[in-house]
């Protein structure tokens, strides 16, 4: 399961980037306040919305924001109720695009996002056209830091993950989703930094591509973030060393 490091990178640098800050908060605001209605306003008890707190958190998205998101999930203040959806379709290449998506018009969503694949050369799928080809796994990217690679592996090792990866800029674990809260909460109470973090869903096997083809599936998926609906969009490209040169204009 290693090697996804390139595209934990694209992830990392989208997230801090400024022009993106208002959207990421956005989405992970819907998250709090879906998680909040499914399972409870105390994050104590619901470690879906303990996590997503977490990582509202760690982005400085404001404690008041963070509060009223809770409160409006819990049904304690007015505001939009929100479905969760997931989209499957194709891409440039063939590559699989799964896209995750918490919206109150089903048809405004996928409309809009019929007319970004079509544009983009792909296009929307039937249900079940592609989830076959990706699996649910806990993600964490760690900062090397301090952590030699020894400690990292024993670490590993105590925590229980699935999986484990040494990459050129970061440590990766890989666990069951429903350890995720676990480990996100180990890793913490450790004083760990991660550097990035998701429930996502990851690519059975990689599809390699022409590079320049390649880049137009990740124009594909900037666009598809960008939609006020999407919380998450996964593919099964391989992002190689060669297609991060040519998205880089190398």
């Amino acid at each position: 399961m290693s090697g996804h490091s390139k595209w934990a990178s694209i992830k990392r640098k989208k997230a801090v980037t400024d022009g993106r800050r208002g959207k990421l908060w956005t989405k992970l605001l819907k998250e709090i306040t879906v998680a909040s209605r499914l399972g409870g306003p105390d994050p104590a008890g619901n470690p879906r919305l303990r996590v997503g707190v977490q990582e509202a958190r760690a982005t400085n998205v404001p404690s008041g924001n963070i509060e009223r998101a809770i409160k409006r999930g819990a049904g304690l203040l007015d505001g939009v109720t929100y479905e969760e959806l997931t989209y499957e379709g194709y891409g440039p290449g063939g590559v699989a695009i799964l896209i995750e998506a918490m919206t109150d018009n089903k048809n405004r969503t996928v409309s809009e996002l019929r007319h970004l694949l079509t544009k983009a050369g792909g296009n929307l799928g039937e249900n079940g056209c592609v989830a076959w080809m990706f699996d649910k796994r806990g993600y964490f990217a760690l900062e090397k830091g301090n952590l030699g690679e020894d400690d990292f592996m024993e670490l590993a090792l105590e925590l229980g993950v699935d999986d484990a990866a040494v990459e050129d800029d970061v440590y990766e674990l890989f666990s069951a989703p429903a350890d995720y809260a676990a480990v996100r909460d180990e890793l913490e109470r450790r004083g760990i930094a991660i550097s990035s973090q998701a429930l996502a869903m990851l690519p059975k096997t990689e599809i390699d591509i022409d590079p320049q083809i390649a880049v137009r599936v990740l124009e594909l998926v900037d666009a598809l973030e960008d939609q006020d609906d999407v919380q998450n969009v996964w593919s099964n490209l391989k992002v190689s060393a060669e297609v991060m040169a040519a998205a880089e204009g190398g």
